[in-house]
């Protein structure tokens, strides 16, 4: 069962196509990865999923229901988050503070109920922190909570942005370069914790990530683009043995 199809998706800047008519589905629960040489259209894609940007032609379609040039928050409300490839996180609040904020996403309490610090808010305050918390242990950063984002070394802080859209309760999660700075055994434990994180939470993970050993590791199935346009797709051992990959990522021929 697909939980998102793109249809024809089609984005041009002036007169250069950064995506160009791709289609694709992905299968809810799944892994999936998303891979390309630099300024392939990998990002371009992200963007266009959670509005960032406005498709020029096509479709995006989550849950079957079209969210094709949704506002930002609009899809993030239907239950898309995602990380980015440059983090942005708050970065003069502790690490608690980023997650709890996001947290405060689901609380059901208004700013008089705030103000007068109502039972109401109080519970609803205690049951926010325990979510941030339980999310800062399954990352790996509770013992860092009082910590300033901005001060954890940057594989910590690739964590928090996780932990931070997942505060959300996504249902498909866009993950952008998530291995970005980290050294080798980072990255087996991020792989890992992917997998984790897919079985805790019941969800559907995209991944774009330039470590192959990352994404050949933890997809069950992937897509290739070059020059905007989808080259192949496939488990991770098709499209590794798959000659027209080898040559957009060698610029040879197999």
């Amino acid at each position: 069962m697909s939980i998102l199809q793109l249809v024809d998706l089609t984005k041009s800047f002036g007169g250069l196509t950064a995506v160009g008519n791709v289609d694709f589905t992905i299968e809810e629960g799944s892994i999936t990865g998303l891979i390309g040489p630099n300024g392939a259209g990998k990002t371009t894609i992200f963007n266009l999923i959670t509005g960032v940007y406005k498709v020029t032609s096509g479709k995006i379609i989550f849950q079957d229901e079209d969210i094709t040039n949704k506002e930002p928050y609009m899809v993030a409300e239907k239950g898309i988050t995602r990380t980015f490839q440059n983090i942005r996180l708050f970065k003069k609040l502790s690490v608690y503070d980023n997650v709890l904020t996001a947290c405060h996403e689901n609380a059901n309490y208004n700013i008089v109920e705030s103000l007068l610090r109502t039972p109401k808010c109080k519970k609803q305050e205690k049951i926010l922190s325990e979510k941030a918390e339980n999310l800062l242990e399954i990352m790996g950063l509770l013992d860092r909570k009082d910590v300033i984002a901005n001060n954890l070394p940057y594989g910590l802080q690739r964590r928090l942005e996780i932990a931070r859209a997942l505060a959300l309760n996504p249902k498909l999660l866009l993950l952008d370069e998530p291995a970005a700075g980290m050294n080798p055994d980072e990255e087996v434990q991020l792989m890992n914790l992917i997998a984790e994180i897919r079985d805790k939470f019941d969800l559907t993970v995209f991944i774009i990530d330039h470590h192959m050993d990352l994404i050949m590791g933890v997809c069950e199935r992937m897509m290739v683009l070059n020059f905007g346009c989808k080259l192949a797709e496939g488990t991770p051992s098709e499209v590794q043995g798959n000659s027209k990959v080898v040559e957009a990522y060698l610029g040879v021929e197999a």
